[in-house]
């Protein structure tokens, strides 16, 4: 694929589909002739040269195919009129192209919605979302939710016909905000999935992370100012930012680094920067659960060594997240920071009764005990951690903090 062509599937393919969707009301027709727009795109780009406006000649190119197939199907034309004639489809993708303007960023909020509909499971919709609003392929969906192509393809298929007597119609008021709150909560998801992966050899899929914030970056684009609930969609792409700026130190030798042993200059500074300015201005707001996980990162970007990071306020951080939504995994985390600001027994006493599935518990249990000189204790947590855990580079990092004990 050439440079040109790539950065067009990259920048342009949500606004396309959501105009072809808008036009043509259905998903498939616009979906399919947007994607052989791009198979063409492919075959004629790189002997007739790239045209002046790369997104109107897909347009143009899409708009031909739907209408060549809504031709092919008489009962589909008779009732979906056509709604220009193919004379005109250069001049009026030249034009849509050009003066599209609020148009666009109406109909790219609508499909952005409609990929998160509430009848669709989260990660159905964090799928769909970044294969019809951002056009990541299939294969890439699937390497990134680590299943088959054959797999994922069949969940996609599966939740297109679920969308597909749903209204295009964009919701306003509070179901606006809800959906809105969900689609960043899609966009979490599979953010997360990138730095949580599920089995296999990866510690961390730094690609799955970066279409997440570019998700998250086109909603901004699109909802509109004042919404309820807009200002956390600040957060969120600051608590992504942060987070991310972490990814190249958090891997060596193929091995997890946990982060007070990362080498600091090797995270991405400017990109904690971006995220600590999107959130100074909400200091002073109420706490969100984005707006407190991003001031809690944000503090360990702002600290210039391991030993310089103020754990006393991320422990605060921590027990006011818990207060607001009660996960157990924020209570895991609120040990860990407590361990760090009063010692090993205090971060203990938070873990008495917690359950939580997976290895995360019992190894930080493990390190906890390691810590405060139980030695026997925390040998067999580990064992119980080892035991729990699917991923090779976290179960070898695991078993090799066992060995020092």
């Amino acid at each position: 694929m050439t440079d040109h062509l790539a950065d067009a599937l990259r920048d342009e393919w949500g606004r396309l589909l959501a105009l072809l969707v808008a036009q043509f009301r259905r998903l498939d027709l616009a979906e399919d002739g947007l994607a052989d727009a791009f198979e063409a795109a492919a075959r004629t780009w790189p002997e007739d040269g790239v045209p002046t406006n790369p997104p109107a000649w897909l347009l143009t190119v899409a708009r031909r195919r739907i209408l060549d197939r809504l031709r092919a199907d008489e009962v589909a034309a008779r009732k979906l009129p056509l709604l220009v004639v193919e004379a005109e489809l250069t001049e009026e993708a030249q034009r849509t192209m050009a003066d599209a303007g609020q148009v666009v960023t109406d109909e790219r909020l609508r499909l952005v919605l409609l990929c998160a509909h509430p009848s669709l499971p989260g990660e159905a919709a964090a799928a769909l979302t970044l294969r019809l609003v951002l056009g990541v392929s299939t294969e890439d969906i699937a390497r990134l939710f680590l299943v088959p192509t054959a797999t994922m393809a069949a969940r996609l298929t599966r939740a297109r016909k679920r969308l597909a007597g749903e209204r295009f119609a964009l919701p306003s008021g509070a179901e606006l905000e809800s959906r809105v709150a969900a689609v960043a909560d899609v966009a979490y998801l599979a953010f997360t999935a990138g730095y949580a992966p599920g089995s296999g050899a990866d510690v961390l899929r730094g690609d799955v992370a970066a279409e997440a914030i570019r998700l998250v970056r086109v909603l901004r684009e699109v909802v509109p100012a004042g919404l309820a609930g807009s200002t956390d969609l600040d957060a969120l792409l600051a608590l992504m930012l942060i987070q991310h700026s972490r990814r190249d130190a958090r891997v060596r030798d193929g091995r997890p680094v946990l982060l007070p042993d990362q080498d600091r200059s090797r995270w991405h500074h400017d990109e904690a920067s971006a995220g600590i300015a999107l959130i100074t201005p909400l200091t002073s707001a109420p706490g969100t659960p984005y707006l407190l996980q991003a001031l809690i990162a944000a503090e360990h970007a702002i600290a210039p060594t391991a030993a310089a990071t103020d754990w006393s306020r991320i422990a605060t951080r921590y027990a006011e997240l818990e207060e607001l939504i009660g996960s157990p995994v924020v209570r895991l985390n609120r040990a860990v920071a407590v361990a760090e600001a009063d010692g090993p027994l205090a971060g203990l006493a938070l873990l008495d009764g917690l359950v939580l599935p997976g290895h995360r518990l019992p190894a930080a249990r493990a390190e906890l005990l390691a810590r405060a000189g139980h030695t026997d204790a925390a040998r067999t947590s580990y064992d119980e951690a080892i035991g729990r855990c699917p991923n090779l580079a976290e179960r070898a990092h695991l078993i090799e903090r066992r060995a020092r004990l």
